[in-house]
Parts: structure tokens; sequence; C-alpha cells
């Protein structure tokens, strides 16, 4: 008989970031039910308590799992089984590698790709091209910003484009030629005339996707994420999607936490209340730490990268200034119509235009009662384009920017070509966020644009360099310290659960990552390639079980 105490797990002889103030560092780790349990100065465990498991790191960092507040993991799942089309830089070597995947598909199967660049492959995908190459298939080919597609003549047949039947979604545009023959290209909106003959995905597909992709997220360090748009629009995968992630965490393959968050068309009218919302009253915060109902996302514009961001100015490089979601007006009453119905609000903006016309609706939306008893934190995701005067209506407002440091990377130079030279420092800023007293909680949108990994998004946060090697807007940079928080504390704020995660403290979720060096300490350009060893959520081993030691029953399948 013994009143010895039994814990979880010590990890041992590791280098520990806690990120809380009142304990900046330690030793090793101590985890009991899923929670950290101390964060010791050294090895030793406290007199009358033992782990049942120790495992040393060799000198390894421990900090808290990595978060990424705006990402698609459905979606990215998804792109796992599509034609690979990013880095392909002319048009020529996009219809090979249609044609390959297509002649191993039946007659009428659907081709889908994904990532091309229209920039690097001097334009986009034609139709009848893509006809040659599919063998008179249906051929879907999307952007690297999921703004625009390219597709077939048979998709824009079976959509009725071809024949005149088809009806344009709200914000969207069927690009065609001087003659006004449709090229096969669609922008924003319109795209959903390609994906909904594909969509509704089934409830058991989806679960394999966000599988899959979680279980990448894993490897990279993730421990909780924010999937921006399901059920609604021309992002939903389906109306049942948030059952493809119940399906998933009841498989055990829900390898992060995740929040959802509802497109703003699945919003309707419920009767016994103001505003908009979802059936029997739903609202943010429903569900539980692993899995939860986060913010209603709303477009307000495209991506600058496919030229449909809205902006007061026409683009540098083309004789238009992109396009809002909507008319502004209804963009307006959807925004405020959400928030009246109790809802937090992320609202999708990157031109400035687009930013300027969120924010008046943001505006708005403060002047009416708040049916909840905590202020929301409502979101602008991605910020791209934002001038001093919207920053501080921005601070004013207590708006959080979401903003992609990689992007900056990925397509800095494109984006400084759209908006010319004398903006592009405005681009993607944080520095100045930060200063107006605002939080920058981080995010990658992945799979538009950049690979997603969280510490090349730090890279890019203390760099700000793009591929070419200019430096965009060199006073928004920060320290690695700072792009660190972003990745875990300012996100698990963001997401209201500064209290139970991304720091480790005494009674916070064991949610951490062993890494290879410590970002804070390594020279800039080694951060992005930093070894993720293991990542761990609530102190099991989603990745990294056998380098760790741990038995196989201490990972999710």
């Amino acid at each position: 008989m013994t009143d010895e105490l039994e814990i979880d797990l010590l990890l041992r002889d590791a280098d520990v970031v806690t990120l809380d103030d009142a304990h900046p560092r330690g030793r090793a780790v101590a985890v009991h039910q899923g929670r950290v349990l101390a964060v010791l100065d050294d090895d030793a465990l406290p007199a009358g308590v033992r782990a049942r498991r120790v495992v040393g790191v060799g000198g390894a960092t421990v900090a808290p799992g990595f978060d990424d507040a705006h990402q698609h993991a459905a979606w990215f799942g998804q792109s796992l089984a599509e034609i690979p089309l990013g880095g392909l830089r002319d048009l020529d070597a996009v219809y090979d590698a249609v044609a390959e995947r297509a002649a191993g598909l039946p007659g009428d199967a659907f081709v889908v790709g994904s990532g091309y660049d229209d920039v690097a492959l001097g334009g986009s995908p034609d139709r009848r091209a893509l006809d040659r190459a599919g063998g008179g298939r249906p051929v879907w080919l999307k952007h690297r910003s999921a703004h625009v597609c390219a597709v077939s003549s048979e998709v824009l047949r079976r959509a009725g484009v071809l024949d005149g039947t088809a009806t344009v979604p709200a914000g969207g545009v069927i690009v065609r030629d001087d003659a006004g023959d449709p090229t096969g290209v669609l922008l924003e909106a319109a795209q959903a005339l390609a994906g909904d003959l594909l969509r509704p995905y089934t409830v058991e597909d989806l679960a394999d996707a966000i599988a899959g992709a979680t279980a990448v997220f894993a490897r990279v360090g993730l421990t909780h994420v924010t999937e921006a748009g399901i059920a609604g629009g021309w992002i939903g995968r389906s109306p049942r999607e948030l059952a493809a992630y119940q399906l998933a965490r009841e498989r055990g393959d829900l390898a992060v936490r995740v929040d959802l968050m509802p497109e703003t068309s699945v919003l309707r009218d419920v009767p016994g209340g103001p505003g908009r919302g979802l059936d029997l009253g739903l609202l943010p915060g429903l569900g539980d730490l692993d899995l939860r109902i986060g913010p209603m996302k709303i477009f307000f514009d495209g991506a600058l990268s496919s030229r449909t961001a809205a902006m007061h100015q026409p683009y540098a490089d083309r004789d238009h200034a992109g396009y809002l979601g909507d008319d502004p007006e209804v963009l307006h009453a959807a925004l405020v119509d959400a928030v009246a119905g109790g809802w937090t609000v992320a609202a999708h903006a990157i031109g400035d235009r687009a930013v300027d016309a969120a924010l008046d609706a943001f505006a708005d939306a403060a002047t009416r009662p708040w049916p909840r008893a905590h202020l929301p934190r409502h979101r602008l995701e991605h910020a791209g384009v934002v001038d001093d005067a919207a920053l501080g209506r921005l601070a004013a407002l207590g708006v959080t920017p979401m903003p992609q440091a990689r992007f900056l990377y990925e397509i800095g130079d494109s984006m400084a070509a759209a908006v010319g030279d004398d903006r592009a420092d405005l681009l993607y800023r944080h520095a100045s966020f930060l200063r107006a007293g605002l939080r920058v909680p981080a995010s990658s949108d992945r799979p538009c644009v950049a690979d997603g990994r969280p510490l090349r998004g730090m890279q890019s946060m203390v760099q700000r360099r793009t591929a070419a090697g200019r430096t965009l807007g060199p006073d928004e940079a920060v320290d690695a310290a700072t792009a660190l928080r972003a990745y875990t504390v300012d996100a698990a704020w963001i997401a209201g659960d500064e209290d139970v995660r991304g720091r480790l403290a005494p009674g916070f979720a064991a949610d951490l990552v062993v890494l290879g060096d410590d970002v804070t300490r390594v020279d800039p350009d080694r951060i992005g390639d930093i070894e993720v060893v293991a990542t761990l959520r609530g102190g099991r081993a989603t990745h990294g079980a056998d380098v760790l030691g741990l038995p196989a029953e201490g990972a999710v399948r």
C-alpha cells in the first residue's frame, strides 16, 4: 500500500519554452489526464510522485502545440488525391498532366487538379485545350488562390453555361473572350457552377479527407486548427460537413482539435429571435475543445493573386479593381444580421475596398444589442491591404486582423505587382497591427497558396521575404518570439481558449510539440526547416510516438 501519486508522463531533458510569463522556461513537463501538471526546473518529480512513462528528449525544445487559425482541412484532404499543378511553369505541362491522369480514368470521370498559377504559366488553361488533354472528359482545375478555376467544355455544358441556362451566383464571373465565348475560366462564386456538379460529397468521403489532412497537420506540429468555411457557398463541401468531422472524430481519425466556421449562406431566419442563425439557435462555442462550432464566415471579396480582391484603385497590371463578393448592401446586411443573431463574424476581406466595406458593417453591428453575455471577437480574415486609416478603425472596433505571412514568400512578388510599389508595403501587415494594440493570430489558409507549415509561417513573419528575395514592408517584421506567440498564445486567444491552451502551464491542455531546435534562438533562415520531432495533443502522440518510445495506444490512429 502506498500513497505515491502516479502521473501519466514526464518529458525530461528538455528545453521547455512555455510562453507562460510566470514561468518562461523549464527542463521537464509533467502530464496527467491530458493536462500539464507542472513545468519543472529540473528532471526530478516532487517526493511522492512518479511517472508511469518517462521520456527523455535529449535536450530538444518543447513548446506549446501550434494552432492554424484559418485553413481548410476537408478541402486540403481532398486535394491530396488531385493532380498537383503547383510549380508547373508552362501551360503545356498542365495539359500533359491532365492527359496523364485522364488516361487512367473512365470516359465520363472528372479530371481534377489543383494549385495552378496563371502568373507563372502566362495565363489560365483554355477550355478547348483541356478538351483535348482530357479526351472530352469534364476537367476542373483549381487556381492556387482557390478564387479562380479553369474547366473544360464538358463542365460548361453540364453546368448550363454553353446553352445559356446557367444562373451565375452573385459575386461570380464567367470569363469570356472578345467574341463573348466562355474561355473556361470561372471567378469567385461562379466556381460553384463546376463544384456543384460533384457536390455534395458524401460524409464518408469527407471524413476520409479530413483524416488525411489532419494526419499531415500533426506531422507539422499542429494541435488545433480552424476550418474557415463549411456547408455552404462555393467553399463548402456538403450541407452535412459537420457530420463528416463528427464521423472522423468517432473513428479516432481527428488528429487535431477543430473549430468549424459555417459559411454565411447556411444561416437563415430562425423564429423566436433577432437576426439570422442556424436551426435550433446554434451559436459559436457549441461542442467541446476537440470539435466545436466557431464564427460565421462571409466573403467580402476574392484574392490578390487572382486579381479578384476588391480594391479602391485598379490593379497596377490590370484594367479593373477586382470584385466584391456581392452587392455592398447585401454583404453589409448579412454581417449585421449575423451579429444580431448572436454570431461572431469572420469577414474575408483582402483588398482595401473590401476591408473598408467590412469595417463599415462591423461598425454598424457594434451599435446593435449583443444578445450574449460575452463580447464577440470578430475577425478580419486576411486583411491583405490595410492602410493607416483602416488600421485605426480596426483598432477602434476591436476587430482582429488575420493575415497569412507565408503569402509574402509564396506570392509576394505577384501581389506587389498587383498593387504597385506605392502600396506594396501595406501587404499583410503585422508589426503595425501590434503597435495599434491588436493581436495577430497566425494562420496559413492551407491549401491556398502556401504549404501550411507553421515554422515556415514563422520564418516569413520574421523575414517578410518574397521568393525573389525582395523584403515587403520591412517595418512590419516581428521577432521570432512574437511569431511563436502568434501560432500559440494569440491563436488560442482568438478562439476564446486563452485559459486552457496555447501555453504550457499547470492545468492547460497538454498540447505540445517537440522540436529539433529553438525557434527563438536559431538564425531566421533556419526557422522553416526545424525538425518537428513529435506532436502531442492532450498528452497523446499524434506524431512521433515511435521516436519518443511511446506505446502504440498512446497515438491517435
